[in-house]
């Protein structure tokens, strides 16, 4: 077991700093679109009359189990050719899971507009990361929105690839993305998918469960280095208003986060114009700030250094 792990952790740290360095290239064909397109096409065709719990289970297995077993045979076969290029491809593979260079860079591309002071540019930007309606939004709600969705993501875009690809390699962790972009596509409650996206929800929810908690340990533990950080009050924070948070997991990464900054988090939203109420998380001493969306990429940073730190001391 320990062998496994020591071989797992070396992927990791290859697959980070793969990540960290080029992202995800437009130009290079990404697992994800092929699983969005498999997903997309499976929804259309089965998500309609009787038995669609039945029907969205059945979505489930063939697109989870079907990307493990892709990855591992592709590694199975590449490893006959020479196991150097096995790793490589891992490597890549659990890379393409962890969006650590893609989430900095979607903050920064809406923080940049609002320091030149331009709104209507960031309302934009954030429309890319978040669902809900930002055409009328003011400078503190693009913020929030954004602090809001670095920390959320930090789990399912960092930790929780991280964490499954210690266990399982590359397999393990596309399948976790494969869960993952089920979630996105056809976990939510409305009439259309309330039934054929349960089974997916679900699973997404039991899969980030406990990174999830990871990540807000993880954070706060980063938090002894970062100056100014109001440590006791984001414990208190955390386990009082976690479970505030409509996700049984997103309220513990946003939670930590709004009691390290001493800012509130939550509160009113849009969606196609309909308006919805998020329970406000945190302790109020000061309103939010531009810096804060750098304060956020900076946690995020955190969990992943932290969890790499662990490791490698569990591991030596």
């Amino acid at each position: 077991m320990m062998n496994i792990l020591e071989n797992h952790f070396s992927l990791i740290l290859f697959a980070i700093l793969l990540d960290v360095i080029i992202g995800d290239p437009r130009w290079f064909p990404h697992p994800v679109i092929i699983m969005g397109k498999a997903i997309s096409k499976l929804e259309k065709a089965w998500n309609k009359a009787n038995h669609r719990k039945i029907k969205g289970l059945c979505l489930l297995l063939s697109i989870v189990g079907g990307s493990y077993f892709v990855v591992f045979l592709i590694l199975e076969v590449l490893s006959l050719f020479h196991p150097i290029l096995s790793l490589i491809f891992e490597i890549y593979f659990i890379s393409s899971t962890v969006a650590i260079k893609g989430l900095q860079q979607a903050a920064r591309d809406v923080l940049k507009p609002l320091k030149n002071h331009n709104i209507s540019e960031a309302r934009k930007k954030l429309s890319y990361i978040v669902g809900r309606d930002t055409n009328h939004l003011p400078e503190s709600e693009i913020v929030r929105g954004t602090v809001e969705t670095v920390a959320e993501n930090t789990v399912d875009g960092v930790i929780s690839p991280l964490f499954w690809a210690l266990i399982g390699g590359a397999p393990l962790a596309m399948a976790y993305r494969a869960i993952n972009t089920l979630d996105s596509m056809v976990g939510y409650k409305n009439e259309k998918f309330i039934d054929f996206g349960w089974a997916s929800a679900k699973t997404d929810d039991l899969a980030n469960y406990l990174p999830a908690r990871f990540t807000a340990l993880f954070m706060w533990i980063f938090s002894f280095f970062v100056p100014k950080s109001k440590r006791l009050n984001a414990l208190k924070v955390t386990f009082r208003d976690a479970k505030k948070h409509p996700s049984p997991n997103g309220g513990w990464p946003e939670a930590m986060t709004a009691g390290l900054l001493g800012v509130v988090l939550g509160g009113e939203n849009s969606y196609e114009g309909i308006v919805s109420y998020r329970a406000e998380m945190g302790q109020f001493y000061r309103n939010l700030q531009i810096g804060d969306i750098k304060s956020s990429v900076l946690y995020m940073h955190g969990a992943w250094i932290v969890f790499v730190i662990i490791l490698f001391c569990f591991i030596i």
